[in-house]
């Protein structure tokens, strides 16, 4: 087949489409949907025989891709005879990918269907995190009126109404500066340098996602007692504790040391809010210790495979390190690295 066959292949060539045969070719899930759906259109079975006849006529010609484009398109219109009225109309179509998808936004109005309420923070990056706050209209224009009126026409916009959203959330203690737990994982040189006030390029980790360096760890209030956690270079944490099915606090907080955010990679929950996973289901026998413990977030505690076998894999802690294991075997690091990689795996 030339190019020219390629591009003019229209319909037809649908005539005798095998969604197995499809698949085998090697072509991905998402084309094969396509084109079955345009396939059911245009060859299925339909009480509306004569409309069919003639919109499979009216498509000869027509390309592949503004076929598949206009059935997408006409998944929003629930309306079996509207649906075809519809069709009829584009199939006469004749020109450009881009005026074919203007025409169905004329024609196809799908019903909004309103986000719900919700609030959701990324991972940090440099030094920074994003918040995606969704609610109704007419709080949040009140915010931004609100917000408006404290900002000055002098420099952009945005970072202004960011600021003043900040002092206006701080003002009255509505939000108080949370009490950072870091991760004081550093060789004891380093700690030494940190109070001598020459550690400034050393960076801790804190169990809430974010870093900070060692001079802004001594500007900062802690409280009065700090806990000190013991870690082998091959076995990870120390303290055990066999007795019970739930970890308890301190197992808990030594747990978020190893894994500061949750352990499958790229995940965005900080340690904050995770769930303590036993590594070795405690179903099939594993115990509540230290070298059985993790952090994961409540989808992928769900969905790891607790017997090995599962289409999201699993975590494991080979030489204390806690890994997720794909499903072909790969052995993939946290994405934030934790007390055994921090303390003994220097990069």
């Amino acid at each position: 087949m030339n190019f020219m066959s390629f591009v003019s292949a229209s319909v037809a060539v649908l005539a005798d489409f095998d969604r197995d045969v499809a698949m085998a070719a090697g072509l991905s899930p998402g084309r094969v949907r396509d084109l079955a759906r345009v396939h059911e259109a245009f060859y299925g079975p339909t009480r509306y025989t004569r409309k069919q006849a003639e919109a499979l006529t009216l498509a000869e010609g027509m390309p592949i891709d503004q076929l598949i484009l206009i059935e997408k398109k006409l998944r929003a219109v629930d309306d079996t005879a509207e649906r075809w009225r519809i069709r009829l109309d584009l199939v006469r179509h004749r020109g450009a990918f881009r005026t074919l998808s203007k025409r169905i936004a004329r024609l196809i109005k799908p019903p909004v269907k309103p986000p719900a309420a919700a609030c959701r923070f990324t991972r940090s990056r440099a030094g920074m995190r994003t918040m995606i706050f969704t609610y109704n209209e007419r709080d949040l224009a009140d915010v931004e009126h609100t917000l408006r009126a404290m900002i000055d026409n002098t420099t952009p916009a945005a970072a202004q109404l960011a600021d003043a959203l900040m002092q206006l959330l701080r003002d009255g203690d509505t939000i108080p500066h949370a009490t950072f737990r870091p991760i004081v994982l550093v060789p004891i040189a380093n700690w030494a340098r940190i109070h001598a006030g020459t550690g400034d390029d050393v960076t801790l980790t804190c169990t809430d996602g974010t870093t900070m360096t060692g001079a802004q760890y001594l500007q900062h209030e802690f409280g009065d007692i700090l806990e000190v956690a013991a870690f082998h270079p091959q076995h990870g944490p120390v303290n055990l504790y066999k007795a019970q099915r739930f970890a308890n606090a301190k197992q808990k907080t030594m747990s978020k040391l190893c894994c500061p955010a949750c352990a499958f990679p790229d995940c965005k929950h900080s340690a904050e809010t995770t769930q303590t996973h036993h590594i070795r289901a405690w179903r099939y026998g594993g115990m509540t210790n230290m070298d059985n413990l993790a952090e994961l977030c409540p989808f992928h505690n769900g969905v790891n495979a607790d017997n090995h076998h599962g289409a999201f894999g699993y975590i494991n802690n080979p030489n204390g390190r806690i890994r997720w294991i794909a499903p072909n075997g790969t052995h993939v690091p946290m994405t934030t690295p934790g007390a055994m990689e921090l303390l003994f795996d220097p990069t």
